[in-house]
């Protein structure tokens, strides 16, 4: 099967979920940073037609929803060496939790990574489905999203402990 994409509107705005073979390969909205030329995402199907894209999509609506904490699909970003490593610690990142370039940067050996890892993770071709927004500067600060500091906002709000919003409304 060739590339394909569908496109689909979400409580973040439109998305953009592109597949190649049985794998998908990239999550982007519509003005996302480094996003990739549309030409390059194929034919565009109806969710209907493609039963990996139109589960992808259904994933991504219930985590929205608050009703999944993972994904349950198969992934596959294309990626340098490094660009991989990162993106794989940044997988194991649990919902609701984050950690720092820094800390990503030591798992690899080397907390000097720190920059190289914040342009790997801006990189991250699987926006969500890697949850990149879980990743934060040095002293928790928000810091760049390829979908915008609004929308990171908005997931890390999703994914924060009840007990961490209750406190919050004091």
């Amino acid at each position: 099967m060739s590339t394909r994409h569908i496109l689909m509107e979400t409580s973040l705005g439109s998305v953009t979920i592109v597949a190649s073979g049985e794998a998908i390969i990239g999550l982007y909205f519509r003005h996302h940073i480094r996003r990739p030329a549309q030409e390059t995402f194929g034919q565009e199907v109806a969710p209907a037609a493609d039963a990996l894209l139109a589960e992808a999509g259904e994933q991504l609506i219930d985590y929205l929803a608050g009703g999944r904490r993972e994904f349950d699909l198969p992934f596959d970003a294309s990626g340098d060496a490094f660009q991989r490593a990162v993106w794989s610690i940044v997988a194991e990142i649990p919902f609701g939790a984050t950690a720092t370039y820094g800390q990503i940067a030591e798992r690899l050996g080397d907390k000097s990574l720190a920059y190289r890892v914040g342009q790997a993770v801006g990189a991250n071709p699987l926006c969500i489905f890697v949850p990149c927004h879980r990743v934060v500067g040095a002293n928790g600060n928000l810091t760049g999203y390829a979908g915008g500091l609004k929308r990171k906002q908005a997931l890390l709000e999703l994914e924060e402990p009840a007990q961490v919003r209750a406190g919050r409304l004091f």
